[in-house]
């Protein structure tokens, strides 16, 4: 979603403002600007569209000043213009703010604002932060014993009238030797160096800059100077903070001679697996081990169900646990929307664990899902990427799948890291149960192995670019699979809809008679992910009615499958694997399909128009 950055010290601010919104492009944004704070006072500037369109307006008009924040916006009120773009100003320009997040009753406090002779200039709810700071800040006089005082007065009595999320960032005309920042629901991070301090939205953009960080917690509202951070909560007071040390995985390491951030995460995949295994297989104990569930082994053992919610990519991951734990563990498994769960109000028993899934640990509605959870007494536990964010900080305990920064909004070696997360976990929860120590010995084998035969389905990339060149033109694709590679289905369809645009729909295969064999056609590619196992027959008999339909059909299945290949247009081969770990090898090569076919046809890999990599709004 949007991005915030920050500086305060004693250097130029525009150069660290622009190369910090460079490395949160992975998020998603349609606009970017930056406001700085120097001699000349409070100068904004702003564009529609890419950085670069920023960095060449500021070639011509260059702002100057030892303070500033900038922002990338990915819109939700209003369009995609440079008037809407941020930051925004208070109508005089004494102030300027950047904002994550959505005031809901933007709406209600504008129109009491332009009752008071207000005049807005944008069609946005962040505006409104900014008018209202204004206006508040019209009455509170300046305290002779503190300078900021009436700043943060301003500011709080701001946020008390807004209803929604922020991650905001506030600077002073008046005051340019400060800057505040305010968090409910959107991350923010203070850089703590050395005559200078830094802000953003997540850690990436403070690499290099800092090694020690303060992650503010919501209701938190920090006042930041060149050699100061205080620190409050709205309504307790001042809060003590620790500094923790810079995540190492926040670090992005550049393209590495690869095209794209996508294509080279999914060849990442191998290390990402082997990192997201390490420690966490016990020969010894023929199970997995956990260091941050926070739960004993005697209180999991009494869990008779699991809710696994999230949102994407990380449902399908979800999916895939469904399979993996009530095939191994013996424990019914719900997989729930993130967005349904946080309104409904299903009837679960006390002994119910909820685990939300999530790449970027930001997800509005993962988060909101697991606040409720936790509120009706469950216990929460997190699967999920990134160190110090809100649902690893929220969640009764967790595991992180250390899979590194992923850049590529298109999420590939996160999901194949969340899938085998919870592979460990149905492991840990059948050796709690049932499971003999020769079977769990067999499971750790197997996760041993997969580093190795993903590193050799890799090697298929030149196979799925020749598949590519010959249908990349096709605006339709079906993907079908079942069992554990139903989701496998589902993930594909969406890698091909979200970085190439085409329309692509995921089933169980088995469902194609119910509808959707009404689709095939000509035009319309048939994906099926068949490696054998036991239904096998069964999807090979849907392959044979899409082929008497005279459909092409492309099939990933296994190396030496001489059925496949005489009835397919197209076979991808991999290696054999055990059934439950398929849908880690079978979705590697319709990741590089989906990569293929949309670098052919012209379309934004890393940055896929309208879509951002953490949805931090609902």
């Amino acid at each position: 979603m949007c991005g915030i950055v920050g500086y305060i010290g004693h250097r130029e601010s525009s150069p660290f403002l622009l190369e910090g919104l460079r490395r949160l492009e992975y998020r998603g944004y349609d606009s970017a600007g930056i406001a700085v704070l120097g001699q000349n006072g409070l100068k904004i500037c702003k564009t529609a569209g890419r950085i670069q369109g920023l960095v060449d307006k500021l070639i011509d008009t260059p702002l100057a000043g030892t303070v500033g924040i900038g922002h990338t916006r990915w819109a939700t009120h209003g369009q995609a213009t440079e008037v809407n773009a941020h930051p925004h100003h208070d109508g005089g320009s004494r102030i300027a703010v950047v904002h994550n997040g959505v005031i809901e009753n933007y709406q209600s406090i504008k129109t009491t604002l332009e009752g008071k002779g207000r005049r807005f200039y944008s069609a946005t709810d962040s505006e409104v932060l900014a008018q209202l700071i204004g206006y508040e800040l019209e009455s509170v006089e300046p305290s002779a014993d503190d300078p900021y005082r009436h700043l943060v007065t301003a500011v709080k009595a701001a946020l008390d009238q807004v209803r929604g999320t922020y991650g905001l960032a506030v600077v002073f005309r008046d005051y340019p030797d400060v800057l505040i920042a305010a968090r409910l629901g959107s991350p923010l991070v203070v850089g703590i160096g050395t005559g200078e301090n830094f802000l953003a939205s997540d850690a990436s953009p403070l690499v290099g800059h800092t090694d020690r960080i303060v992650y503010l917690a919501d209701h938190q509202i920090a006042v930041v100077t060149a050699d100061r951070l205080d620190v409050s909560h709205r309504e307790a007071g001042q809060v003590h903070w620790n500094a923790e040390a810079m995540p190492i995985n926040a670090a992005d390491s550049g393209l590495s001679g690869f095209d794209h951030y996508m294509l080279q995460e999914i060849y990442e995949q191998p290390t990402s697996l082997e990192n997201a295994m390490r420690g966490r297989l016990s020969e010894e104990h023929a199970t997995a081990v956990f260091g941050g569930l926070n739960l004993t082994p005697r209180q999991m053992r009494g869990v008779n169900r699991l809710v696994l919610t999230a949102c994407g990519t990380s449902w399908h991951a979800a999916l895939v646990g469904e399979y993996l734990i009530e095939e191994l563990a013996g424990i019914p498994v719900e997989v729930e929307y993130a967005s349904e769960l946080r309104y409904r109000n299903p009837p679960l028993d006390p002994e119910t664990l909820l685990f939300a899934i999530t790449q970027s640990g930001e997800t509005a509605d993962t988060l909101a899902a697991l606040r409720e959870m936790k509120r009706k007494g469950h216990h929460t536990l997190a699967i999920c990427n990134v160190v110090g964010s809100s649902i690893a900080q929220e969640a009764d305990g967790g595991i992180y799948l250390h899979a590194g920064p992923e850049v590529g909004v298109a999420s590939t070696k996160a999901y194949t890291s969340q899938c085998v997360v919870l592979a460990m976990l149905a492991l840990y929860f059948g050796r709690l149960r049932h499971m003999s120590f020769d079977a769990g010995l067999r499971i750790i084998e197997s996760l041993q192995a997969l580093p190795a035969q993903l590193e050799k389905t890799l090697e298929v990339n030149d196979r799925v670019k020749k598949v590519a060149e010959r249908y990349a033109h096709c605006n339709n694709f079906l993907y079908m699979g079942r069992q554990f590679n139903f989701p496998t289905a589902l993930e594909g369809a969406l890698k091909l809809k979200e970085i190439s645009y085409i329309h692509a729909e995921g089933y169980p295969a088995a469902e194609m008679k119910h509808g959707p064999i009404a689709l095939v056609d000509e035009h319309t590619p048939s994906v099926f992910i068949m490696p054998h196992g036991k239904v096998y027959d069964k999807v090979m008999a849907n392959l044979e009615e899409v082929k008497a339909r005279g459909g092409p059909v492309i099939v990933v299945a296994c190396e030496g499958d001489t059925d496949a290949a005489r009835l397919a247009d197209e076979v991808i081969y991999t290696p054999h694997v055990e059934e439950f770990l398929q849908p880690i090898i079978s979705v590697a090569p319709l990741q590089l399909l989906a990569y293929h076919i949309a670098v052919l046809r012209g379309c934004d890999v890393d940055k896929p128009r309208n879509l951002a990599k953490s949805v931090t709004v609902e």
